[in-house]
């Protein structure tokens, strides 16, 4: 991507795929899904996919800024998206303590993952949510609202997939009044959830295994025999499952900032690329060794070996990895939410902040004049590949070819 005079450009994942992509491809056979998304990830922000020209109101200054691709796999396009997500989620927010769940698929099941994801990754959010819903039931009598969010990765970029819950504290009786914990510290005790949650994932699998649902392939070959597969159910159910109960959340007040840490993540970021050796065909980016006590270190990976982590994490297509459930299920959230709130109103278990909330940050920071810094930026014209305008309706250009834009 072409920059400023004097400015180093930031290295992103679409400059790594554009030099080794055609290196991965040569003798790979890639699914068409992931080909498409590779492809797509390669091209954002660069002239195959044009420009916008944005005029400055105040100094009318004209600037273009590259299109992103907007795929949901790209860490340049997802902040704009997660912000205006996280706007949306602003409309269901109730006056309570939030709590932070994680559930982890054992380490024996993520080969099979890899092979059966959409199967496997829906498991994993039907068995947490169930789990976390029937707990609400029996220990407090009410229906829970729960967000889930899945990751499938871990720092190193290999497969570790896991799922993040924002659970309420406490919930809507049948009686529509609200009850929960009376204490701040925790929501239900972590050994019991995490027994519920691998006695149903299990049950899961095996219904999974039984209607041909699951294929076993290349070194997976024997669990298609039903003696290995029973011995590798009898395995999982011997073994404790890691469920992490992360504590609660402040308040209402801090829950978008809370979501906003792991909705719309991607597998790496651009901002933890450091460097790309074109003669060496390296890859070197930081990650957090959570075994030496999240300290951050540098990797360094073949070019080849980079986009093969990569791919490990491009969701099976329309797969939706942001799932609600409970009282803030789509198709009854508004209801629910409504007579939740009315039940909070006068409720002891309501929120009260000890101090004041900090005022909301901006949804999205706004696109500034680099000359001007004025944020009066209008987007006035379209540039295609092929180096063709389109003027909109109502808009001149100022004379003089436009300035480049960041938009990082």
């Amino acid at each position: 991507m072409n920059c400023p005079s004097g400015q180093t450009p930031e290295l992103t994942l679409a400059h790594v795929l554009e030099v080794f992509l055609p290196e991965y491809l040569q003798g790979r056979s890639v699914p068409a899904h992931q080909l498409k998304v590779l492809r797509r990830l390669a091209r954002c922000r660069s002239p195959q996919l044009g420009w916008t020209v944005w005029q400055c109101q105040q100094c009318q200054r004209s600037h273009w800024r590259p299109n992103g691709c907007g795929d949901r796999h790209c860490p340049s396009c997802q902040h704009q998206l997660s912000q205006a997500w996280l706007e949306r989620q602003r409309q269901s927010l109730l006056p309570v303590r939030y709590f932070h769940w994680v559930f982890t698929l054992p380490a024996k099941l993520r080969p099979l993952a890899l092979q059966n994801p959409e199967a496997l990754y829906g498991l994993l959010f039907d068995s947490a949510s169930a789990t976390l819903l029937q707990f609400g039931q029996q220990r407090l009598g009410a229906e829970l609202g729960l967000t889930a969010i899945l990751h499938t990765w871990g720092q190193n970029l290999m497969d570790h997939p896991h799922l993040h819950c924002l659970v309420t504290g406490g919930g809507l009786t049948a009686q529509n009044t609200w009850a929960g914990p009376r204490q701040a510290r925790w929501l239900f005790p972590v050994h019991a959830v995490s027994d519920l949650f691998r006695g149903k994932f299990c049950a899961g699998l095996l219904q999974l295994q039984a209607t041909g649902k699951l294929q076993f392939l290349g070194a997976l070959q024997p669990l298609g025999q039903t003696a290995a597969f029973t011995q590798l159910l009898r395995q999982l159910q011997t073994q404790r499952w890691v469920v992490f109960a992360k504590g609660s959340v402040v308040g209402p007040d801090h829950v978008l900032d809370y979501l906003g840490r792991y909705t719309h993540r991607v597998a790496i970021s651009n901002s933890r690329l450091r460097a790309l050796d074109p003669q060496a065909r390296t890859v070197t980016f930081t990650y957090r060794d959570y075994a030496a006590g999240g300290a951050l270190k540098t990797m360094t990976l073949t070019g080849v070996e980079f986009l093969r982590r990569f791919l490990l994490h491009v969701l099976p297509q329309g797969f939706t990895k942001i799932r609600h459930y409970g009282l803030l299920g789509n198709n009854r959230r508004t209801r629910q939410v409504a007579l939740a709130r009315t039940a909070l109103q006068h409720s002891p278990l309501r929120f009260q902040p000890k101090t004041p909330p900090a005022p909301a940050a901006a949804s999205a920071r706004p696109l500034l004049c680099p000359h001007c810094q004025a944020s009066t930026l209008r987007c006035v014209a379209r540039i295609d590949a092929s180096g063709q305008w389109t003027l909109f309706r109502g808009a001149a250009l100022s004379a003089g070819l436009p300035h480049y834009l960041d938009s990082s």
